[in-house]
């Protein structure tokens, strides 16, 4: 069976800013196949240089053909919208819901073109996104924090923003949920594979060699030692730490850093978010993006 290392690299053993019933569902769809072997799923609790993007080039699976021109943002008006959607990853100039993943580094492409078009008045980023990787967000939010001080930045829901897709709505000067949408998971999960029990019914036996003590820790191919895992928590507190501080800081007095982690990861819907602080307002997405327009139009 063919496997998928580098896919299996950025999902397992790897801290993620994911909504946690999301990653189950990715690990029970994928993970055969990407492992090359069947999962049993617990859930324990727990590039951005220059604009190197627009001169990459990337070839489309079902044409063939190369593609070399980073997605323009859409515009109504003078109000620009910046399309989160799916998965969000570090690397690539991935935006839009077409490809199923929005990258850091496309968004701060187009946040910079924002910043420097004067014709754009206000923006809007249109968020469905249940989050991501930690890698590049923290960035990706510091850089819709700058353009929301410079220009009008709402975020509007259609439906989700979790985790790190909370964590880049929450710069946005307003957060407009639907009545089903849902916000919050505002924590950090990682997965383990254990695979050596596999590898012993295949009558395989894997030799981890290691200079350094820590160097083999979460090796998926033994089982993880208590006190690994005890680490492994800690660092992703460490996260969630710096995830409150930051949603702390763009939120302000509406969700300072220790009612953030008060949540305990907890997600809202609807009215609940508002009443919690995590959203500003409820409202049909089509008519809050059209008032919008409206008022940055006059």
């Amino acid at each position: 069976m063919r496997t998928y290392p580098f896919q299996a690299a950025r999902m397992f053993n790897t801290p993620l800013l994911v909504h946690p019933g999301k990653a189950e569902i990715i690990c029970r769809a994928v993970g055969r196949r990407i492992l090359g072997a069947d999962i049993d799923v617990r859930a324990p609790q727990a590039g951005i240089l220059g604009e190197p993007i627009r001169e990459d080039t990337n070839v489309d699976w079902f044409t063939g053909e190369e593609n070399s021109s980073l997605e323009s943002v859409r515009r109504v008006g003078n109000v620009a919208v910046l399309e989160i959607e799916g998965s969000l990853v570090a690397k690539g100039k991935w935006t839009g819901a077409y490809s199923g993943m929005t990258s850091y580094e496309g968004l701060n492409a187009q946040i910079s073109d924002l910043r420097a078009d004067d014709s754009v008045r206000g923006v809007v980023l249109e968020i469905d996104s249940f989050g991501g990787e930690v890698a590049g967000a923290f960035d990706c939010a510091d850089q819709i924090a700058a353009l929301s001080a410079e220009k009008p930045v709402i975020a509007i829901l259609t439906d989700h923003a979790c985790s790190a897709g909370y964590l880049v709505a929450s710069p946005a000067r307003s957060i407009i949920v639907p009545r089903t949408g849902m916000v919050g998971s505002i924590g950090v999960i990682s997965m383990h594979v254990d695979m050596s029990r596999a590898f012993d019914e295949a009558g395989l036996t894997v030799t981890i060699l290691a200079a350094g003590k820590f160097k083999a820790d979460g090796s998926p191919y033994a089982p993880l030692p208590d006190a690994t895992a005890d680490k492994f928590r800690a660092e992703m507190e460490m996260l969630r730490e710096i995830f409150a501080e930051a949603v702390g800081r763009y939120r302000g007095d509406r969700l300072p850093k220790a009612k953030a982690l008060a949540t305990e990861a907890e997600t809202y819907v609807g009215q609940a978010a508002v009443d919690a602080g995590l959203a500003d307002a409820v409202a049909n997405p089509t008519e809050a993006f059209k008032a919008f327009v409206t008022e940055m139009a006059g």
